[in-house]
């Protein structure tokens, strides 16, 4: 398939390859930004330790587990609560580019799981309090923005941060594949994070250059 995209049977005839599983966890919701603005979906997303933005889940031994096994623990370890992903959640399976920093021969599968408002809420909660991985290998959950503000910030701003690996496109390809977010709008929202992503850059060279001016 394109993009290094297969199917689950054939990434799990790739027994010479690590697999790494992720899950989006998402809510339906009726809260408002400031009352006025909907929210209308909560994603949840999380800062990884090299302060990267990613999904939960991790590497599978597929040795001793399932691949959907293996992403349960790591959501236990990773927010702290039991829960179910199964087949029917798996979205997407690729192949990472060869020259992938992590692992040369690596599959990735991302999973999408939808909660309750209030079982989103228990997982943000746990995140912080009980599970094991809170502060070492997850430095927090984050909630993804699917609005615009007036002043132009929300998804844009959001998606011009730095994601791990192909978390971004494994975002947009959930946000158009489950319509939680108009087309154009997701469209409009990317073209204004490369304008974001464009002032951040010149903001760094500042922010080097005063660096630089300060005394070792």
């Amino acid at each position: 398939m394109a993009n290094g995209q297969l199917s689950r049977a054939e990434a799990l005839a790739c027994s010479d390859c690590r697999h790494a599983c992720h899950v989006m966890l998402y809510s339906h919701t009726t809260t408002q930004l400031f009352g006025r603005t909907p929210i209308k979906h909560i994603i949840l997303m999380q800062m990884r330790f090299d302060g990267l933005l990613g999904f939960p889940g991790g590497f599978v031994n597929q040795s001793q587990e399932t691949l959907e096994a293996g992403l349960c623990r790591e959501l236990m370890e990773e927010v702290g609560v039991a829960l179910s992903v199964s087949e029917d959640d798996h979205m997407d399976a690729r192949r990472a580019p060869a020259t992938s920093p992590s692992c040369p021969r690596l599959i990735t599968h991302f999973y999408v799981k939808k909660l309750e408002e209030e079982q989103i809420r228990e997982v943000e909660k746990a995140s912080a309090s009980t599970a094991k991985d809170h502060g070492q290998e997850v430095l927090g959950m984050v909630r993804v923005p699917l609005y615009t503000t007036k002043g132009g910030g929300g998804l844009s701003s959001f998606l011009s941060h730095a994601f791990i690996g192909n978390a971004r496109s494994q975002l947009v390809h959930a946000l158009l594949r489950l319509r939680l977010v108009e087309p154009e709008d997701l469209r409009q929202a990317l073209r204004d994070s490369l304008k974001t992503h464009a002032r951040s850059e010149v903001d760094l060279q500042e922010a080097l250059t005063e660096a630089e001016r300060e005394p070792s």
